[in-house]
């Protein structure tokens, strides 16, 4: 049985409406009038221990209600979630302990206390027994390098510095799972990758089963092994970051170096697309053109340096689905 099952998820939410001028606000406030909206509409999935999952969409596709709803936070409208046989809603107390989860716009952490002060208290939350609280803690510190910092208060750490402590403090406890939301918003490549690193390494040495919420696509791709797009509250795709990337980013560079600088070359089945020097970039499909033929041709006529394919980037076929462009349908075989 999967960890996290979810079934036919439905949130509806009631919204007033307003009516226009000083009759229309008299009568609003006389006579309320509502409207149902529909931020989650029929989602269903499940997600195995251990798995890293990016669940992803534009905003206002149903995300945050969704996590909501696995966390705790918010009740269904309809359908069902169960979490390690738990309904999180019905048995909030219970679900808390087993998860955990960080904001990257929010911190957990006391403002005006040391990190480590935050860390006391959560273990006497959590009842963290000793040997645990400080075998995580020691091994957290030299992973994200919490000493450096430790000891002072939250409001004079750095950006990178929270996001690392909060980081710490939603995995001290050892939660089956941890929900991710934009945890390297605002920060440097450097802190970004240090993350991203330890998130795989957890993952891979506690088993920890791991859902992100983020407009970073470079975190999906470094950090899961599959990704759900949803939008409009519906589902439209479930499946690996490759898969979507074989399915719908058809095009693929194929970057030349030459030589020496050759004039215009007919490079049958592939376009030239940009040229510099002795370097071409030339577009195809691979559908339609092997890369084999297409080297093949060049090295036949040409002094080549250096050959390389370009796969298509995901954040370019995220973007054409949310404007779109790339319409997704339940019928892909990636969907589950």
């Amino acid at each position: 049985m999967a960890l996290i099952e979810v079934k036919d998820l439905v949130k509806e939410y009631k919204i007033n409406v307003r009516n226009k001028g000083l009759f229309g606000s008299i009568k609003s406030l006389l006579i309320p009038e509502h409207k149902l909206k529909r931020a989650v509409d029929l989602i269903s999935f499940s997600i195995e221990k251990g798995q890293t999952v990016g669940f992803i969409g534009p905003n206002g596709a149903g995300k945050s209600s969704t996590v909501k709803m696995l966390t705790g936070i918010l009740v269904p409208t309809s359908g069902s979630i169960s979490i390690g046989g738990l309904s999180p809603y019905h048995d909030r107390k219970k679900n808390a302990f087993r998860i955990g989860v960080v904001f990257g716009q929010r911190t957990q952490l006391w403002w005006d206390l040391p990190v480590s002060d935050t860390y006391d208290l959560l273990k006497h939350v959590y009842k963290i027994p000793d040997k645990v609280f400080k075998h995580n803690l020691d091994m957290f510190s030299e992973l994200l390098g919490l000493q450096e910092f430790i000891k002072q208060p939250v409001r004079q750490l750095s950006l990178g510095q929270k996001m690392r402590a909060d980081i710490a403090a939603a995995l001290l406890h050892d939660p089956e799972i941890i929900f991710f939301d934009e945890p390297t918003i605002g920060l440097d490549v450097v802190a970004k990758e240090k993350i991203r690193e330890f998130i795989k390494l957890m993952n891979k040495e506690k088993n920890t089963t791991m859902l992100f919420t983020t407009h970073d696509m470079d975190d999906i791709e470094k950090t899961c092994n599959r990704m759900i797009i949803i939008d409009e509250g519906k589902k439209l795709y479930d499946g690996t970051v490759d898969g979507i990337k074989n399915k719908y980013g058809k095009d693929r560079i194929l970057a030349v170096e030459f030589s020496e600088k050759y004039g215009h070359i007919n490079l049958e089945g592939a376009q030239l697309i940009d040229e510099r020097e002795n370097k071409k970039w030339f577009k195809f499909e691979k559908d339609r053109t092997q890369v084999s033929h297409l080297i093949q041709m060049l090295t036949q006529s040409y002094s080549i340096i250096d050959l390389t394919v370009q796969e298509p980037e995901i954040d370019g076929i995220i973007r054409e689905i949310y404007q779109g462009g790339i319409h997704l349908n339940e019928g892909l075989s990636g969907v589950r």
